[in-house]
């Protein structure tokens, strides 16, 4: 009974009559008439749709800042109750309003007074504009001005940039053009206030609200405070800030203008038609808060410096096309086994003689069921893996090394114009409160705060050490899992191959080696994304036992774990093909096997690279697919279920009723607990598989590219349209993300040297070309310098040792001495000369890139010149500009009071 006479409370001065069942389009139509019959301003037609639209209070004045539910059912009607009546003391007003659709739920809104967010806003340093800035000084503001007026006319005349978005389509930003300053009270006659309801945007009053929330008081007690702490004991279901109406409107917002910011944000990022447009960052971080504005300008940044690396990947693969015919990988395929095949003159002709040397013989590749074969049935494996394994790779890894430096380097100046164009140049972070897991952990162990000075509770060393040696434990555990899981999928292809090779299919029985690494590759997949969710639960249940002190140390901690599981859980089988994958398998009559049983997987007669390959395209193509539909179809599919179980409610009411924008919102989807962690997570991912291995599938870059282009469109809808509105917060860089980024273009170039150097043939084709082809000491001449390669990498066996009823001889990868040598089977000296040339090329790249790595950073410097003259100008001209300010309201006040007054600085 309590509880139900308190959710019938509403504040005395807060009244009026409001109608929740407004239908939009009638607002429209008042609108329109409305215009036609008198004339109003903008912001007053604005007010009157917001009003009717459910963004004000019943009297259609106070604007709703901030939206409180909470069940009628809760037992926490006591602490609610406190709660509310301390953030009526704190200056906010709040009015109830009982749920349309649900009669168990009433919504709390907050409205944040005049007096509220000026008091707050001093508190909390918010900076806001009080003048037009000015980058010049006075004697080249003449200047400066014609000749920018010259450039405008003299653009005006060439095409426009298909991908900017109009001026006029966006609303006139003015305080990014203008000088900011902490607000202050006491001079808040220098603040430039034309509108008293606009001089705080929604998103910096929905800031301060949040900031009074959660540092108000439920019941006493020193950690008795803060809307977290009654969201997790279920005192309230949600707390956010509304929306700003509609997304959607009947009219063409080229023809009726935007109805709000989100609707001009739906219509000119999140639709799928502006797919080719620049992100409006400034409209962003105005609506959703500098922190979600970073992700999007740095995955705006990531996506364009993806070009050039599509370009460039694209370019090798072309290349590797185009040159299949004349590739070197087999050039002297003709003198394998001494076979007559007569020798072209052209490249065309030497592009032909593998598939043509049909009287070499390869040794079986697997124990009971493999045929002999011949060397030309791997025409095709050879072709392909030409596509990736060219000319061009070495110059592309060096390439993307390069590409991956450059774009962190240049995301630093890009960050630094964004945060001083948004003003996060002074901006620290405040000082967070304790996280309430660690306060009931550690109460009675206290100790003084250095930075309030107030006691707080304390975390002993030798416990933090306890817990952190558990969690490291247990990270190390779930990789030895991860490790479990590839050695199962090896198990599996040592099985399948001796099936398919004997398969009733005639295609797959050819072709059995394809089908081995394909049936793996999605077995791989499906076993990633299965211990993917493992990994978050465990990821969750590590950084709860370390009881991080705040919420961005558990947010770090968390996003750290995940990293390292995804990251070992995607690239442990690729690293296996690259490093591992026949590198054990020993030679004929002598194999090595697993558990005695199965003989151990041999690369094809072409190379690892192709499985290589096949692996990182298939994983790359089904895991962005299946990132996309977990993005935006499950938040679809959630939403239309929950319209649908309204709608089935609502059959019984005698007609469809428009449900205010609270209630809207409430049944849109939270956002992510962990925030951006997902988002985060996904693209540093993607940056590992565009760099890391990316001298083994350049059109890396590219599939990255086309996700990414999709991607941002992806976000935008679901932010825009299906999660309710986040709250905005403030940040000066992506935090942690970066550091890993770092830690990942270092891991890319050992990664690629080792790629280049021992997967691939590279190596192996310099060596004979220089020591042991036809122009040894004469300097390198392409193809005619590896003629006779293949049949200098392949060695001879007897056929008659392996006890199978044939007889003759066969060849297999590798160098060793044939069967009628002094020493058979034994390494020969082109083994150990292709040894020592793969490492040394392994230093010799490292150094190199390092050192080009290194030089780069060097000379570009984090913050542009020119924005340092700004800033310092700006910093000197806003002390100047507010010394004249105060002494132009002094002069008049004295000449206000008859008083005299001097030109000089009182």
């Amino acid at each position: 009974d309590v509880g139900k006479d308190k959710d019938t409370y509403t504040d005395d001065s807060e009244h009026g009559n409001y109608d929740a069942r407004t239908d939009q389009s009638l607002l429209i139509q008042n609108k329109l008439t409305r215009q036609k019959t008198e004339p109003r301003t903008k912001s007053s037609v604005k007010s009157d749709a917001m009003a009717s639209s459910g963004l004000f209070f019943k009297d259609g004045k106070k604007r709703i800042d901030y939206i409180l539910v909470y069940k009628k059912s809760s037992p926490q009607v006591e602490k609610r109750s406190t709660f509310e009546k301390n953030l009526r003391a704190e200056g906010l007003m709040l009015e109830r309003e009982p749920a349309v659709t649900k009669s168990d739920i009433m919504f709390v809104k907050i409205h944040c007074p005049w007096e509220t967010l000026c008091k707050y806003a001093e508190r909390m340093n918010i900076r806001m504009p009080f003048r037009k800035k000015c980058y010049y000084t006075d004697w080249r503001s003449k200047t400066m001005g014609s000749l920018q007026r010259n450039m405008r006319e003299l653009k005006s005349w060439l095409p426009r940039n298909p991908m900017k978005l109009d001026k006029e389509a966006l609303p006139d930003l003015e305080e990014t053009d203008c000088y900011t300053a902490p607000f202050s009270r006491a001079r808040i006659h220098h603040f430039t206030i034309n509108n008293k309801d606009s001089f705080f945007s929604n998103s910096t009053r929905s800031r301060i609200v949040h900031h009074v929330l959660q540092r108000t008081k439920y019941e006493d007690g020193k950690s008795k405070m803060g809307i977290n702490r009654l969201l997790s004991n279920g005192t309230y279901e949600a707390a956010f800030p509304p929306h700003e109406g509609s997304h959607k409107s009947r009219h063409p917002i080229k023809t009726h203008g935007a109805q709000n910011h989100r609707h001009l944000l739906y219509e000119r990022w999140a639709r799928w038609g502006m797919w080719y447009k620049y992100q409006p960052l400034d409209l962003i971080r105005r609506y959703f808060g500098e922190k979600i504005g970073l992700y999007f300008a740095w995955l705006g940044w990531y996506t364009g410096m993806l070009i050039p690396a599509a370009l460039v990947g694209l370019f090798v693969f072309l290349y590797g096309l185009f040159t299949m015919d004349s590739s070197q990988v087999s050039t002297a395929a003709t003198r394998v086994c001494k076979c007559s095949v007569q020798q072209g003159s052209g490249r065309n002709r030497v592009g032909k003689e593998i598939c043509e040397a049909n009287e070499t013989i390869m040794c079986p590749m697997c124990e009971r069921n493999c045929t002999l074969q011949k060397l030309n049935e791997s025409c095709i494996y050879a072709k392909v893996t030409h596509l990736f394994d060219n000319g061009g790779t070495v110059f592309f890894a060096i390439f993307m090394a390069i590409w991956a430096t450059v774009f962190l380097e240049f995301w630093k100046r890009r960050r630094a114009v964004l945060t001083y164009d948004w003003d996060l140049i002074d901006w620290e972070d405040e000082e967070e409160e304790l996280r309430p897991q660690f306060e009931a952990k550690y109460s009675q162990v206290e100790r003084v705060n250095p930075i309030t000075g107030k006691p707080e509770p304390f975390q002993p060393f030798p416990d933090k050490l306890s817990r952190l040696m558990v969690s490291v434990s247990g990270i190390f555990f779930m990789i030895s899992l991860v490790l479990t899981a590839v050695f199962a999928v090896v198990v599996y292809r040592l099985v399948a191959m001796e099936q398919f090779a004997s398969f009733k299919w005639y295609f797959i029985k050819k072709y059995w080696q394809f089908a081995t690494s394909g049936t793996g590759v999605c077995i791989n997949f499906m076993i990633i994304m299965s211990l993917n969710v493992v990994y978050e639960k465990v990821a969750y249940l590590l950084t709860d036992l370390e009881h991080p002190r705040t919420e961005s140390e558990w947010e770090n901690s968390f996003a750290l774990k995940m990293f390292l599981f995804q990251f070992v859980n995607l690239n442990s089988s690729i690293f296996y093909i690259a490093f591992f994958l026949g590198r054990f398998a020993g030679r004929p009559g002598k194999y090595n096997k697993l558990f005695n049983r199965w003989r151990l997987e041999e690369c094809h007669p072409s190379g690892c690279l192709i499985d290589l390959c096949l692996q990182m395209g298939v994983i790359m193509v089904l895991k962005q697919m299946w990132n996309n539909f977990m993005e935006l179809g499950y938040p679809l599919l959630q939403n239309w279920w929950s319209r649908r179980k309204m709608k089935r409610r609502g059959q019984s009411m005698e007609n469809k009723i428009s449900l205010p924008q609270w209630e809207k919102d409430w049944n849109l989807q939270p956002m992510n607990l962990h925030g951006l962690m997902d988002e985060y997570l996904e693209m540093v991912l993607q940056f590992g598989f565009t760099t890391i291995f990316v001298a083994a599938f350049p059109l890396a870059p590219l599939l990255a590219l086309l996700n990414n282009i999709i991607e941002i469109r992806l976000d935008a809808y679901k932010f825009v349209t299906q999660w309710r509105r986040p709250m905005p917060a403030r940040a000066t860089d992506i935090g942690i993300w970066y550091g890993i980024l770092e830690g990942i273009g270092v891991l890319a170039v050992i990664t690629n040297a080792f790629v280049i150097a021992i997967t691939s043939d590279y190596i192996p084709r310099f060596v004979y070309a220089y020591k042991y082809g036809p122009c040894t000491d004469q300097g390198y001449r392409q193809e005619k310098c590896l003629k006779g390669y293949v049949n200098s990498s392949l060695s001879v066996f007897d056929l008659s040792e392996l006890g199978m009823g044939y007889s003759g001889y066969c060849r297999y990868r590798d160098y060793r001495a044939p069967p009628w040598s002094s020493t058979p089977y034994e390494f020969t000296l082109q083994f150990w000369h292709v040894l020592a040339a793969r490492l040394a090329f392994i230093i010799v790249f490292e150094h190199l890139v390092f050192g080009i790595k290194s030089f780069i950073a060097y000379l570009i410097p984090d913050i542009p010149k020119d924005l340092c003259d700004r800033m310092r100008r700006e910093k000197y001209l806003v002390q100047e500009m507010m010394y004249e300010a105060e002494l132009e309201h002094l002069q008049r006040e004295r000449k206000k009071n008859g008083k005299q007054y001097h030109h000089e600085w009182p």
